[in-house]
């Protein structure tokens, strides 16, 4: 190695996870075999996310700088044989977002040290990454309390001559998850046709938005689990269990580039039926003590239909009733239309199925651009009645060894190539940081759920 036989960086306590404003500190080691001149000793620490449109590049379209901080430990002068350890701290702001490694573009973290030596002679550098976890506290979400609810009624032709309707109804027991945690989901088919449906699929989807001139999008399936069939002029309960792997939180707060949401997506193979039902993931679960109490939940939506009321037009459009082939509301039943504006009605229990403060699916562009790409790799061997989980699926991966990426072995709901996570994960815990180097569980042999989840004969009525 020369002269230098030995150039590291390393934190107090060994310490990779750190939070906003909190302070980083360390040391820099250096070992010689002989003297070393040198013009001067420099320390930096920076976070940035970085873009790019091509898969793995680390060639940024665009790039978006938190901080960067440098401080010199040692000015001109000669290193002396033996070790030599020079301390340096450094201040993370409060508005850095969490780090984040995808498969186009990643918020990264890392400490450099650099020694500038003479004109003529060799320069030497290390650098030593660290990962940002801003928690996301559920409860603090706006609209996160109760269910997430969706429906749709499609028809469709069958036989070339024949028409047949096909009403799809769903809901998920919450609408803010952490991990480890299990979404309930309950799924209503009606089959008003002859014709018996392919099988039921409920799928928990991530969508990341790389923010560009021309944005791009990441699709992936996390999960998946199948059910059965509904026969001709049946209708059907279908209730399933999906459990959430490590998965990187839903809001990137501080970060203008980056953009993750996720939805559980239900659907028929046959005829082509779906809806989606937009999540939240966070780092803190919801605790059912803050919940805005039945009265306070009444009254606010009291106020809101008071006001939507207000603002409606006096003579109701006739063509918002006319058919259509596809068609999206609420589980609630819509009330007629009314000629005119009505004082605020009595205060009432906040149904439960309700979704009019926020809405129950994605818009239509948010579906044309999660479903028009390059579709994922359906290919999950044994899916009835299971969840199949492949955590180098999972896009959370906020660390700098490029290096150390690996090919995927399970299956993968990407359609490019993904790295496989090598950093720590969001625990479920409330304000506990995760340990260092938490790699996702192996679902093969995970306790998850503590129950058996029914048979497809016991969940469904007929």
């Amino acid at each position: 190695m020369g002269k230098l036989q030995e150039f590291e960086i390393s934190f107090d306590k060994d310490k990779v996870v750190y939070s906003p404003g909190e302070s980083i500190s360390g040391t820099v080691k250096i070992k010689l075999a002989q003297a070393l001149q040198c013009k001067a000793i420099k320390v930096n620490c920076n976070g940035f996310c970085g873009i790019t449109s091509k898969v793995n590049d680390t060639a940024w379209t665009m790039e978006e700088q938190y901080f960067n901080s440098s401080v010199s430990v040692a000015d001109k002068g000669t290193l002396k044989l033996g070790e030599h350890t020079f301390p340096f701290k450094f201040l993370i702001p409060e508005t850095a977002p969490t780090s984040f490694e995808g498969n186009y573009g990643r918020i990264i973290y890392r400490v450099r040290a650099f020694i500038d030596t003479p004109r003529f002679s060799k320069d030497y550098n290390a650098e030593k990454p660290f990962y940002m976890l801003r928690l996301l506290n559920l409860n603090e979400v706006p609209d996160i309390w109760g269910t997430c609810s969706s429906a749709v009624t499609q028809q469709f032709t069958y036989m070339l001559v024949k028409t047949g309707t096909m009403v799809l109804k769903a809901q998920t027991d919450m609408r803010g998850y952490t991990p480890s945690q299990i979404i309930q989901l309950t799924a209503s088919i009606h089959n008003q046709s002859g014709k018996n449906t392919g099988n039921m699929a409920a799928s928990l989807m991530q969508r990341v938005t790389y923010e560009m001139k021309k944005p791009v999008y990441d699709l992936r399936t996390i999960a998946e689990v199948e059910g059965g069939i509904v026969k001709a002029g049946k209708e059907v309960e279908w209730k399933e269990q999906i459990i959430i792997p490590p998965l990187p939180q839903s809001s990137l707060v501080g970060c203008d580039l980056i953009k993750i949401e996720y939805y559980v997506k239900v659907s028929l193979k046959s005829p082509d039926v779906m809806l989606t039902l937009p999540i939240q993931i966070g780092n803190v679960s919801l605790d059912k003590k803050l919940r805005p109490s039945k009265k306070a939940a009444a009254a606010a939506a009291a106020a809101a239909a008071s006001s939507a009321a207000a603002e409606a037009e006096p003579v109701p459009d006739a063509t918002s009733d006319t058919a259509t082939s596809i068609s999206v509301s609420d589980t609630t039943p819509s009330l007629p239309p009314r000629p005119a504006p009505k004082p605020a009605p009595r205060p009432t229990p906040r149904p439960r199925n309700s979704s009019h403060n926020s809405p129950s699916a994605p818009p239509a562009d948010y579906q044309q651009g999660a479903e028009g790409g390059v579709h994922m790799n359906d290919g999950y061997p044994n899916k009835r009645q299971s969840q199949l989980v492949s955590p180098n699926a999972f896009s959370y991966a906020p660390g700098l060894f490029f290096n150390q990426n690996q090919q995927q072995n399970g299956p993968s709901a990407v359609s490019s190539g993904t790295t496989e996570a090598s950093a720590p994960y969001p625990t479920a815990g409330a304000t506990a940081m995760p340990t260092p180097h938490i790699l996702p569980p192996e679902y093969s042999s995970s306790s998850y759920p503590q129950e058996a989840p029914p048979t497809y004969h016991e969940s469904c009525n007929t």
